[in-house]
């Protein structure tokens, strides 16, 4: 693999890396779906480079057709273990070849709005934090059902940014509710956007951490981490990025493509 640019004075040396699964569960096939007339891998891939920090980005895929999907539209495409465990696993993968990097950037390959800015942030949250080994993003909730719905995941986290937990139930519960709870400022409830940087010492080690009950029942990985005792750093931006899990979600995803609010 070529080795990136020096990074800018100051900067950590970062790279994104999109793992890219060909055969999800509710939405077959849906990196490559098309309706925009791009792949949805390639939507991603774009927004993604609107970063200023990384140094460079590819797409970690489990399949040659994602693989050939990626370089038709001139992005760097690397095949990583089919039988990977996770996404994250095939970041490290990626890793262990790209010694010179030293922050990495899992951007999921199904959040086609995700913004430059949002993923400029993770970074910078590591670089401004000798100790921190991860970090991770959140969004205001601003809907009930968006609080419930256990698609969507929340996080609570202390008052120096560290995550204390993730969860698909509401977090915090209230006892009593009150929908002004929705529009307090600053916000009560927030989403997980599933976007993550690790140092790369970290991320290589994480695959070799035990999977605690918890992770297990939630079915949500970062909270191995917090499990083995790890801190993740959690920064806040105003601009909600939703996945792509479901064919409703798809066609809004489309619908706003073809009908976007300003032009």
């Amino acid at each position: 693999m070529e080795s990136p640019l020096s990074p800018t004075a100051g900067r950590c040396a970062s790279y994104i890396v999109i793992p890219a699964r060909l055969r999800s569960t509710r939405l077959p096939r849906k990196l490559l779906l098309r309706e925009t007339g791009k792949s949805l891998i390639q939507h991603t891939f774009e927004a993604a480079q609107r970063a200023t920090k990384p140094l460079g980005i590819c797409v970690a895929c489990d399949d040659p057709e994602l693989y050939d999907e990626v370089v038709s539209f001139g992005g760097h495409a690397v095949m990583t273990d089919p039988n990977a465990a996770s996404g994250t696993d095939r970041v490290a993968e990626v890793a262990h070849g790209m010694p010179e990097i030293e922050v990495f950037v899992n951007v999921q390959g199904d959040e086609p709005e995700i913004s430059g800015q949002a993923i400029d942030l993770a970074i910078e949250l590591i670089e401004k934090n000798p100790t921190a080994v991860m970090s991770t993003l959140a969004t205001p909730i601003r809907s009930r059902q968006q609080l419930e719905d256990p698609a969507c995941v929340k996080v609570v986290f202390d008052a120096n940014n560290r995550a204390m937990y993730f969860s698909r139930s509401p977090i915090p519960r209230p006892r009593e509710w009150d929908d002004a709870l929705l529009h307090a400022d600053p916000p009560h409830f927030f989403q997980h956007v599933g976007l993550y940087a690790y140092r790369r010492e970290f991320l290589i080690q994480l695959s070799q951490l035990p999977r605690p009950a918890m992770e297990r029942i939630e079915s949500l990985e970062q909270l191995r981490v917090l499990h083995a005792g790890f801190p993740i750093l959690v920064g806040v931006v105003d601009e909600p990025t939703f996945g792509i899990d479901t064919p409703a979600d798809y066609e809004a995803f489309v619908r706003k493509w073809k009908n976007p609010p300003h032009r």
